[in-house]
């Protein structure tokens, strides 16, 4: 058995959690996420716990039995809590401000990079060289804060671009100089 999969999932208060055949659809306070579940997984929601089931032991279905669960817990603490990724801006002159809710970014280029939020994505400022992605997906804000650190991603010379906090950059040495 998946050690994941097995685990039940707590409903917290304020959490409504609806199953339609393979669609499920989770409501909290910060929002509503719906997903389209693998159709030989089964999802029981009973009381305030939901659990994950899987009709036998084919490496499909034990594949998808803890990615399942994990889905629908992602969905369950996205709309209670929320997610954010923190990215760092290095650089001399890098930095990132908001332009309504389009995120402005002068990375070196010849021309500032805008960035168009998508649905149920917010991006915060609050320094030049800080922005915070929110949002109560969990792969939509991963996805999100990916495509802005593409836009320069860190370089391994001297460590300048767009990095994730706490993310280590490997660090080469620069060209040896000429040997007498």
């Amino acid at each position: 058995m998946s050690r994941i999969g097995r685990k039940p999932i707590a409903i917290p208060s304020g959490v409504n959690v609806s199953l339609d055949n393979t669609l499920i659809t989770v409501k909290g306070p910060k929002g509503t996420l719906s997903r389209e579940l693998h159709k030989d997984m089964k999802v029981v929601v009973e009381d305030s716990v939901i659990n994950v089931e899987r009709p036998s032991d084919n490496k499909l279905h034990r594949s998808l039995h803890g990615t399942t669960r994990s889905i629908i817990f992602n969905m369950v603490s996205g709309v209670t809590e929320g997610y954010s990724k923190t990215l760092d801006l290095v650089g001399v002159g890098y930095r990132a401000n908001k332009s309504g809710t389009k995120l402005v970014l002068n990375v070196g280029y010849s021309h500032p990079v805008e960035i168009v939020p998508e649905n149920g994505i917010e991006f915060d400022v609050p320094s030049n060289t800080k922005i915070i992605v929110k949002g109560i997906d969990k792969e939509l804000v991963g996805a999100t804060a990916a495509k802005v650190r593409s836009v320069r991603e860190p370089e391994p010379y001297k460590g300048k671009g767009i990095k994730y906090e706490g993310e280590r950059i490997l660090r080469k040495e620069g060209k040896a100089g000429k040997k007498k």
